[in-house]
């Protein structure tokens, strides 16, 4: 998703329509919950000026993490709405976060959606399946259950209290 900035011009009166799929595999060996990334579609459209030019996108794809209780992969969609401004030549403009300068004479999109999906990526997510109940060597115990539990260290001091409540 490149363009050169003569290129970009010669579109100023007809402008310019977005919609590409782009495998951004690289995210997915470089973070450590991201298992799985699918082809990302950025769809939108560009406005374009003498000195600048701005992007309105929608970048849509699924990410698969680790559920935060099973560690099972779960499906997360994203669907990102974002508008980036380029500069052609960096001035004393006010910039902010989706105000970017040209390095050169390439606009590149690439890096901006990459931190976008990385941005999008939650600190946890849960799977919709029921969680299981019991595994090897744990068990879930409602509170209940636990409450009539006797602690096994003391159980030797449940019995000498029977014992002593039996003989009087």
């Amino acid at each position: 998703m490149k363009w050169s900035v003569h290129e970009l011009l010669k579109l100023q009166q007809k402008g310019l329509t977005i919609d590409e799929s782009i495998e951004l595999d690289e995210l997915v060996r470089s973070h450590p919950d991201l298992r799985e990334l699918s082809p990302i579609h950025v769809k939108g459209k560009a406005d374009i000026r003498s000195t600048y030019i701005t992007f309105h996108l929608t970048i849509c794809g699924e990410m698969t993490l680790p559920c935060a209780r099973t560690l099972e992969d779960v499906n997360y969609p994203f669907d990102i709405h974002t508008t980036e401004t380029f500069l052609f030549s960096p001035t004393e403009h006010e910039t902010d976060e989706n105000t970017h300068s040209v390095k050169g004479d390439i606009v590149d999109l690439t890096p901006i959606i990459r931190e976008l999906v990385l941005l999008e990526i939650p600190l946890q997510v849960f799977s919709n399946e029921t969680t299981p109940q019991e595994g090897k060597g744990w068990k879930i115990v409602s509170e209940e259950e636990q409450k009539n539990k006797i602690d096994p260290r003391l159980a030797s001091l449940a019995k000498f209290f029977k014992k002593d409540h039996n003989q009087s």
